[in-house]
């Protein structure tokens, strides 16, 4: 129980006596000075205050804080808490201070990644501003709204940052807003008014059967370096789309218990700590790759499967030297724009489009090979996996781009780019005409030399009985290319 007295100390230069209110905590003795002063006149033979104004304000201070403080728990804090508690106005609580411990929280949660990103988060917001001590009270909606529309023309940033801020927030009021005692420090709530936007939905990274072969197969520069970054790349994205597109990052920190019996075992670091299951997995490492496990083997001194660790301190300076690698040898194979040469990822997603478009595979077993979050996750946590259904479907994908010259199916449905569909009387074309979806006439010969000729020989064998101001579709197929010609016309403007 804490205990407070107005008193003073000492007398300063010039005579006057500053006033202070002394706070007794657990033996420990500490002084909040006021703005208020008195001369010697004004205290007692004891040293005492005994003018009535005076004492009258710290009374009214006393009451203040001990109200504030019978509504927490201070049994175990110290004297100088008691005193930052009552000395801190609501008003002035710094978000940035408790956004860092928020963030700290997480490293020892063993939440690396999601601390980077709301380090990220708090670190733009601090920038945009112009502080480092954010207050609670400047989290307005309309301040939160104006930084929210410097991050419009990011891709990712614009939704992330938000969330993560949010998340910090939500976190921050409950430890510091009492709702059961009616101790309410942070008054401001902006989100109920502020808008996060989405992000932007990423393009479709996967590559064709064709193009992934072309890459690995491409040849990399010399070099007096013992293993340069595009040879890094090439076999780093080897083992990551041969191992079912395992993240970089988990590859990295594959440890050697984790390889045994020619399995991997390890738990996915981006979803292991939202997962009832630990996102473990287990996958069959194909002898396609074996010599890549030989060559990065790590030595004793380490603990990890691979020697990574020995060139790069971090995951994500790997991943990003990985990422330069692949672009360098893609730049070397003549992909000039930027935009177009793959990353790390690229081949994680040419795994998935390849085992669901080539290898007849469901997207629920896609998604179990590469161990993704699963709707029966609670279930997951009862059963003893077994994993041999993604090492089959794994090497079929395998097979499938390293061990045949099949095209992939995607590739096989794509229509050659030509600016005109162009006919002549030499050419094999099959036309057909449909009103409703019942076909009024078709044909397949050769001697058209353009579609209004095709176009006069199936309307001739209309019947009359189909109303004007109708529409008419028309297909044509170049048997001889292949091509594909849709159009329409309505009876009475496109045709009699």
């Amino acid at each position: 129980m804490a205990t407070f007295k107005a008193v003073v100390r000492w007398p300063r230069a010039d005579g006057f006596y500053s006033v202070y209110i002394r706070v007794t905590h657990r033996r420990q003795t500490l002084f909040i000075k006021t703005d208020k002063m008195l001369t010697k006149r004004e205290l007692t033979r004891k040293g005492e205050i005994a003018d009535a104004y005076v004492l009258q304000f710290c009374t009214q201070k006393i009451l203040e804080y001990q109200e504030r403080l019978n509504r927490q728990d201070i049994s175990q804090w110290t004297g100088a808490q008691v005193v930052e508690f009552l000395t801190t106005p609501d008003e002035v609580i710094s978000f940035s201070d408790y956004a860092r411990k928020h963030i700290d929280r997480l490293i020892d949660n063993g939440q690396e990644r999601s601390a980077k990103n709301y380090q990220l988060s708090l670190q733009h917001m601090e920038r945009y501003m112009g502080t480092t001590q954010i207050k609670f009270a400047q989290l307005t909606s309309v301040n939160v709204n104006k930084w929210i529309a410097t991050l419009s023309g990011t891709a990712r940033a614009k939704e992330m940052y938000p969330v993560c801020i949010r998340q910090i927030f939500r976190a921050d009021i409950a430890e510091l807003n009492d709702y059961d005692t009616g101790i309410i420090r942070i008054k401001t709530n902006p989100w109920g008014k502020v808008k996060i936007p989405p992000a932007d939905r990423p393009d479709k990274k996967a590559i064709t059967a064709d193009a992934c072969r072309a890459f690995f197969s491409a040849p990399l520069t010399q070099t007096r370096m013992i293993v340069p970054l595009p040879e890094l790349g090439r076999d780093v994205a080897m083992m990551s789309l041969c191992l079912a597109g395992m993240n970089t990052i988990d590859i990295f920190n594959l440890r050697k218990e984790d390889y045994h019996g020619g399995i991997i075992h390890y738990k996915r670091a981006k979803t292991t700590k939202s997962r009832t299951d630990d996102a473990y997995i287990e996958m069959r490492v194909p002898e396609v790759i074996k010599p890549l496990f030989e060559k990065y083997r790590a030595g004793d001194h380490t603990n990890r499967l691979f020697r990574f660790c020995d060139r790069f301190s971090t995951s994500d300076s790997f991943c990003a030297n990985v990422s330069t690698g692949i672009k360098a040898i893609c730049k070397s194979m003549g992909m000039d724009d930027p935009t177009e040469r793959y990353s790390v990822y690229t081949f994680r997603h040419t795994w998935a489009t390849t085992a669901q478009n080539d290898c007849g595979a469901t997207l629920a077993e896609v998604g179990f090979a590469m161990n993704h979050s699963h709707r029966n996750s609670v279930t997951r946590g009862y059963v003893d996996i077994d994993f041999s259904p993604a090492w089959k479907l794994n090497e079929k994908v395998i097979d499938f781009i390293f061990f045949s010259d099949a095209t992939s199916r995607r590739m096989q449905h794509e229509q050659p780019v030509d600016g005109l569909f162009r006919l002549s009387a030499k050419m094999l074309i099959r036309a057909a005409a449909f009103f409703q979806g019942k076909c009024l006439a078709n044909f397949e010969d050769i001697g058209y030399g353009n579609i209004e000729e095709v176009t006069k020989a199936l309307v001739a064998k209309f019947p009359a009985d189909i109303p004007n101001r109708s529409m008419v579709q028309f297909k044509i197929v170049n048997c001889d290319n292949g091509k594909v010609y849709v159009y329409e016309h309505q009876k009475g403007k496109g045709f009699k």
